[in-house]
């Protein structure tokens, strides 16, 4: 009888791990895609703004000045333990940078492109027992991207990205390419 009462808590256990983790989960979830979608909100916002104002070098003119602060007001509004950014492999400005663990997430996404596999809407990787982080990948679709990070044939707007990010690796695009992604880190 003392058997079946242990495989009967260890069973519970189990159970009530599991609920856990899909409770923290579908929390993680729910941030990470508000958080993301607050971002990319907020910076969409601004550069189609700026980009019907003054093309693409008023919409470089912002994304050097006003894209960090305006990433950073956005984590400002995030609840408690949670904060966003975008990273990629290829950066422009290397507050961009990814850490390791990023990267690899990158690289997978890389990886997946190139031998035609479908990217995945999200990616939730838990890093300990506290944190988790959620990726959502950035695909160029729109072709008004490709004006500063595609295949820039306007020679000022080109040197002046090159006077402003001289270890700039964001050029040469084209559209359906893998540009990072927005992670949002979620401490608990």
């Amino acid at each position: 009888m003392k058997f079946f009462s242990s495989i009967t808590l260890v069973t519970l256990s189990s159970i009530s791990l599991l609920a856990n983790d899909t409770a923290n989960l579908t929390d993680v979830m729910q941030k990470g895609s508000a958080s993301t979608k607050l971002l990319m909100q907020t910076l969409g916002k601004n550069m189609k703004m700026h980009m019907k104002q003054g093309g693409a070098m008023e919409a470089l003119d912002f994304c050097s000045q006003e894209a960090y602060n305006l990433t950073e007001a956005v984590n400002k509004k995030l609840p408690e333990g949670v904060s966003v950014k975008r990273v990629s492999l290829l950066t422009r400005n290397p507050v961009n940078t990814p850490s390791e663990d990023e990267k690899k997430v990158l690289q997978h996404l890389q990886e997946l492109q190139e031998n035609n596999e479908s990217l995945p809407k999200r990616i939730v990787e838990k890093m300990d027992a506290h944190t988790y982080k959620f990726y959502k990948p950035l695909v160029i679709d729109n072709e008004a991207c490709l004006k500063c990070h595609g295949d820039v044939q306007n020679e000022k707007l080109k040197a002046e990205i090159l006077n402003r990010y001289p270890e700039d690796k964001a050029m040469g695009y084209k559209m359906g390419d893998i540009r990072g992604a927005v992670v949002t880190t979620v401490k608990k």
